[in-house]
């Protein structure tokens, strides 16, 4: 059996290259994925694939070093929790941070908790106090 970390690598890497089986086989039987933005709950693997085959003008896609992002999903945690910070490509173009929290039972992927977040401008009363990072750059 994987350890923890190489099963979130695995789910990772099935999200970049929208393997929805692979997924799946890292996702326990009673899986559970919350968006605590919208207040929605999914309960089950076939209500997950349901969404991301209903997507309307197709499927999100993970953006990674494979894809239209330049930086990789950032993975920090141990033990049976971790999260995950990357971006999402959109189907309209737009492509937008996400957070997800997982969780591990038994060695499969029991509970996701994803944020999502559009980019917005920097204001410009924060000037002298922040440095600039690039667009889409996350910290090491």
């Amino acid at each position: 059996m994987a350890d923890n970390r190489t099963i979130v690598e695995q789910y990772l890497l099935a999200m970049s290259k929208n393997d929805i089986e692979a997924q799946e086989r890292l996702l326990s039987d009673d899986f559970v994925e919350e968006y605590p933005q919208s207040g929605e709950r999914i309960r089950g693997k076939d209500n997950r694939r349901g969404i991301i085959e209903n997507y309307p003008g197709g499927t999100p896609q993970e953006a990674s070093e494979s894809g239209p992002s330049p930086k990789p999903p950032v993975i920090t945690g141990a033990g049976d929790r971790f999260t995950a910070t990357g971006q999402i490509k959109y189907p309209n173009g737009e492509t937008w941070h996400a957070i997800s929290l997982i969780e591990i039972r038994d060695g499969k992927i029991n509970k996701l908790t994803s944020y999502f977040a559009a980019p917005f401008e920097a204001p410009a009363w924060r000037a002298p106090y922040v440095e600039k990072a690039a667009a889409g750059a996350q910290a090491r």
